[in-house]
Parts: structure tokens; C-alpha cells; sequence
């Protein structure tokens, strides 16, 4: 099964197409942060949420339930793809429905991986696959800037270096990140 949560009028072909809003006519009516979700464990093998995240589980137990339920519905191996706005631009900040940010580096903290390495070098970051018994590993971040540095880029003015270092110093260089989780339920991550 593919999974589209969060569909709104977007909705995908071959995907289950999820919403918890009526007038979207989703295939499924749910909201996703009543939980547990009305899917059966291992039952997903790819799972979409364009500009969805960011709207979901203002409290953070509510937000650790969706990460732990994307984990049980999923199977060994399934991607989650993510696309969020990027939290230094306007188009976050001014979306009064966007209840929390959401980067490559938060969602790595899902990782067992990245958490023992962590633990070995005495580092304080949460350990969040470890307490909540989930594994997604990062696969893939790909950044989507704004104009004018996308035309910089394309034209050569500036390096992908220059535009790392941009969005570090300033709003509105990236306007979405695009995030690729893999799922891992063999427990070797």
C-alpha cells in the first residue's frame, strides 16, 4: 500500500489518498493525530506528506505518536518521502496553521544509528529512536532554494557552497526541503 496523508486536493494515483478534511474527498476521512491510525502494522511500503508535517502534533507527545505510528505502519524498507516549507522562509513563518519546523536534523534524531553514535561520543541530543523504539534512517535531503539564488545557482554566480552558506545567514534562500526517510525495522541501524 502507498500512503498520500494529508492529501488535501492533491491526491496520487495508486496512492491511498488521506485527509482529515471532508471537502478534499480523500479515500480515507482521517485525522491523523488521533491515534493509533486506522491502518494495520507493516502494511506501507511508501508514504507521501507534502506540506503536512508541519501542521501536526503542536504538543510533542502528539508529534513523537506520529512519528512512532508512520514506524508501526510501515514496513522494513518503505520510504516516507517529506516536503516541507523550510523554516527560515516566509512562507513558514507567516502560516499561522505551521505548528513546528521541521529539518533533516530533527528528523535524524529518529535514527538508532545517529543515537548511538551520539551516546559513544557523550553527545546531549535527544535519543528519540531509542526511547520510542522506531528506526528511520536519512536517505536523501534535497533543498529547494528561492529565487534569486535558484537563478544565481542555475547561472553559475554563485557555488552550492555559496548557497549552504546563504541559507545559514539569511531567510528566504530555501523555500522547501524535500526529505527521503527509509524505514528500518531489522534493529542492525
Amino acid at each position: 500500500m502507498k500512503l498520500n496523508l494529508g492529501c488535501g486536493h492533491h491526491k496520487l494515483e495508486g496512492f491511498v489518498n488521506v485527509d482529515s478534511a471532508p471537502h478534499c474527498e480523500p479515500d480515507h476521512l482521517v485525522d491523523l493525530e488521533r491515534l493509533p491510525w486506522p491502518f494495520a502494522d507493516d502494511s506501507a511500503d511508501e508514504v507521501t506528506l507534502r506540506h503536512v508535517l508541519e501542521h501536526l502534533g503542536q504538543e510533542p507527545g502528539v508529534y513523537l505518536g506520529i512519528m512512532r505510528e508512520l514506524y508501526r505502519v510501515c514496513r522494513d524498507g518503505a520510504t516516507i518521502t517529506i516536503v516541507v516549507p523550510h523554516p527560515r522562509h516566509d512562507s513558514f513563518l507567516n502560516d499561522p496553521t505551521h505548528v513546528r519546523p521541521v529539518t533533516p536534523a530533527g528528523l535524524e534524531m529518529f535514527s538508532k544509528a545517529r543515537n548511538r553514535e551520539w551516546i559513544a561520543a557523550g553527545l546531549a541530543n535527544t535519543p528519540l529512536a531509542l526511547q520510542l523504539d522506531v528506526d528511520f534512517e536519512l536517505a536523501k535531503v534535497t533543498m529547494h532554494p528561492d529565487e534569486p539564488w535558484a537563478g544565481r545557482l542555475r547561472e553559475g554566480r554563485i557555488s552550492n557552497a555559496d548557497l549552504h552558506q546563504a541559507m545559514r545567514l539569511y531567510n528566504n534562500v530555501i523555500r522547501e526541503v524535500e526529505i527521503v526517510l527509509r524505514v528500518r525495522k531489522d534493529d542492525a541501524g
